[in-house]
């Protein structure tokens, strides 16, 4: 006898911002482990491309919505998870008040959804609130070191106000609001046209064309595959008791933009040369997260390393070009392997 008093699936999950590209990785994710998803997105950053495997699945819906206006929606929800907001410099200063009101209002507008339905929520900040950072690696102590009026600030006060807003509705008892910082993260359904830094370096390097580098590639970054970050994220909703306070959700393992540079020349086999641009205003010159947070609360640690997450980027990058993209010979390199994580900056 069917047993009616039970739905079935685990969760009735809202993805805000389901169609972007850590967004459709999360979607497939939550719906192997069995639940019911309702993807929203305005499709300004997001794209129908991403959800082509889901679309179909019958437990998955798609509305098309922007969270700046009010969202109602049932049956009664268990999980949100608030992705909606573009990432990219180039995306989120296209329209930097839309930016701003997505981080403030958007999030006001699924709190209230959490509230209204006894939802958990969990909202996606950034290691933008960090700045460019005077602690390193950052803690999640670290208040940062945030230019508040400059160009990157749509996106940095943006999700430093989300968070306000996700605490305050916890200390109220109104919410049951956790925040992850994330650290820059890579991987399959990336755009190639979105300038974040493993996008345009695999794209230049697959066309054959000049590597752009910002300032002197000195500068650091972390990167952390998109499986990876999806894991932190679920294990961060689904941990007991809230954990009340931020965490970092991002790959300690830390390099320069020119190691960066030089495994994607490896690994694509190409001959392309390297371009020096002034490094654009307020661009972070080192950025690695401490994890220890994560690692006592969730048991998440990232688990893929660089060289084989770029190998996956690459292929995908190959895929879905209109155009076969040229496979230059072999470029002789060192680089072949991860490089050894940084412990500090060399300056």
């Amino acid at each position: 006898m069917r047993d009616d008093t039970h739905p079935p699936y685990r969760h009735h999950v809202l993805v805000a911002g389901g169609a972007g590209f850590v967004g459709s990785h999360l979607c497939e994710k939550l719906l192997r482990e069995g639940d019911l998803i309702t993807c929203v997105d305005n499709f300004l950053t997001g794209a129908r491309t991403n959800l082509a495997g889901l679309i179909d699945h019958p437990r998955f819906a798609l509305i098309e919505h922007d969270i700046c206006a009010r969202l109602e929606i049932g049956p009664p929800l268990d999980r949100i998870y608030n992705l909606a907001c573009a990432a990219s410099p180039k995306r989120y200063q296209a329209d930097p008040t839309h930016t701003m009101m997505t981080s403030v209002i958007g999030t006001h507008h699924l709190l209230a959804l959490a509230e209204l339905h006894g939802a958990r929520l969990l909202q996606a900040s950034t290691s933008e609130v960090y700045g460019d950072p005077e602690e390193h690696p950052q803690r999640e102590d670290y208040w940062g070191h945030v230019n508040c009026t400059g160009p990157r600030a749509c996106y940095d006060e943006g999700k430093r106000a989300a968070e306000t807003l996700c605490f305050d509705r916890l200390r109220q008892g109104r919410a049951d609001a956790r925040v992850a910082r994330i650290f820059n993260t890579y991987g399959p359904r990336m755009q190639a046209d979105d300038g974040r830094i493993v996008s345009t370096l695999i794209i230049q390097a697959l066309e054959g064309r000049p590597l752009t580098i910002y300032g002197t590639g000195t500068q650091t970054r972390s990167f952390c595959h998109v499986s990876d970050l999806c894991a932190g994220l679920v294990a961060l909703m689904e941990v007991a008791p809230n954990p009340g306070q931020p965490v970092n959700l991002g790959n300690p393992g830390e390099f320069t933009i020119l190691q960066l540079a030089e495994q994607v020349l490896a690994l694509t086999g190409s001959l392309s040369e390297l371009v020096f641009e002034p490094l654009p205003q307020d661009d972070p010159r080192r950025r690695r997260p401490d994890i220890s947070r994560a690692q006592a609360l969730l048991d998440w640690t990232p688990r893929i390393p660089l060289s084989e997450g770029l190998r996956d980027t690459i292929s995908h990058f190959r895929q879905v070009s209109d155009a076969p993209l040229p496979r230059p010979a072999f470029r002789p390199t060192t680089a072949t392997h991860d490089a050894a994580p940084l412990s500090g900056v060399p300056w």
